[in-house]
């Protein structure tokens, strides 16, 4: 019986399976290809020693498996052979063996081990390619945003087999920029790809208290409601934690008031204008603040009628329309959408100010009016 036994460079020498160590333990023979296989040291501390043959270093899938054939058959007893570190098992090989044989994940990855490949790659990269090597978070920006626009073509498309490796290209864009902070001090905004691992985690933890926790919840409708909750009290967490204790409020850019917790806070205004607009109304209809729609034109009951029965392929043609009755009259309608959703947006503010001057007891500020 012939033993091939794989092995992964992601998992430390000498954690093998059960069956592995079985195997090794009960063979007449361990054979391997070079000295500088990894197991050699942890197996000879066991008081397994395999025996090195370099001319299985450099055999071909038919000729190494004529040696190992060949040197099972005239064995005492079982062989195991220690296939080089990160290999698969060769087809060629396991079709050309003329001895009974087995095949051994002898240290299988966990799942997201692969992942240790991209940082031993992306660290290379950017030591050792002159592209790679000047690249600033800046300069990769318009790349973050087309990887992103292609994973979500391959989706509208319906192409799920192009969709693995778009999101390869999104993901290497993560990486990429966890490699570049990585260089700079913690004290300037530095971190490392596991500490954007380790916020991710602690970020999906808190916000599903319905599965790591003991929040009960009976619908998806449930677990949006706690998610918007839970957002809610992170967001004035930030706030409190940027706010000095006594300091007084400033003003912020957008004649916000610094310091005061928005359904909106963290919404990115430098995304597409749809997006932007639609992320801006889902925000605000969450949080229970209802801002009327503002029209260019008045429309008859008819007309609502019409809107209420609208499918999505009419929605698309009819954006599609206004954006031609835009270029027909000069208008961007990217740059008009987006002053749009900044009024909505400012509408949105002034609701939540008002909101916030009512006290506890529900009297409103005389200011405010009734």
């Amino acid at each position: 019986m012939l033993t091939v036994l794989l092995s992964s460079p992601r998992v430390a020498p000498g954690l093998l399976t059960w069956q592995a160590w079985s195997a090794l333990r009960a063979a007449d023979r361990i054979l391997v290809g070079a000295a500088e296989h990894p197991l050699i040291t942890s197996l000879a501390a066991a008081g397994v020693v395999p025996a090195v043959v370099d001319a299985l270093s450099s055999a071909d899938g038919a000729a190494l498996a004529a040696f190992l054939s060949s040197f099972a058959s005239s064995a005492e007893g079982p062989v195991a052979w220690l296939a080089p570190q990160g290999s698969a098992a060769d087809p060629l090989l396991l079709g050309s063996l003329s001895v009974p044989y087995q095949v051994l994940d002898g240290s299988p990855d966990l799942p997201g081990a692969h992942l240790l490949d991209l940082v031993s790659i992306m660290d290379k990269l950017r030591v050792s390619c002159p592209w790679d090597r000047e690249q600033t978070h800046s300069s990769l920006l318009p790349y973050l945003l087309e990887e992103a626009y292609e994973a979500a073509e391959t989706i509208e498309t319906g192409d799920l087999a192009a969709l693995r490796e778009e999101i390869g290209d999104v993901m290497f864009q993560a990486f990429f920029h966890a490699r570049i902070a990585a260089e700079r001090p913690v004290s300037e905004g530095g971190f490392t790809i596991d500490d954007v691992a380790d916020t991710l985690a602690a970020k999906l933890v808190r916000r599903h208290p319905h599965v790591f926790g003991s929040v009960s919840v009976s619908s998806a409708a449930d677990v949006n409601a706690n998610w918007e909750e839970i957002k809610k009290a992170e967001r004035a967490a930030k706030v409190k934690a940027a706010r000095p204790v006594g300091s007084p409020l400033a003003a912020s850019p957008d004649g916000e008031a610094a310091g005061v917790p928005s359904a909106l806070d963290g919404v990115s205004f430098g995304q597409p204008a749809r997006s932007l607009a639609a992320q801006l109304q889902r925000r605000a209809a969450r949080a229970g603040i209802t801002v009327p729609a503002v029209s260019a034109r008045p429309t008859d009951d008819a007309g609502a009628a019409d809107a209420l029965a609208l499918t999505a392929e009419d929605v698309g043609n009819e954006l599609m329309a206004l954006v031609a009755r835009a270029r027909e009259a000069g208008i961007d309608p990217e740059l008009e959408l987006r002053a749009a959703a900044r009024r909505f947006a400012d509408s949105v503010h002034e609701r939540e100010r008002a909101a916030d001057s009512v006290d506890v007891t529900g009297a409103a500020d005389p200011a405010q009016g009734p």
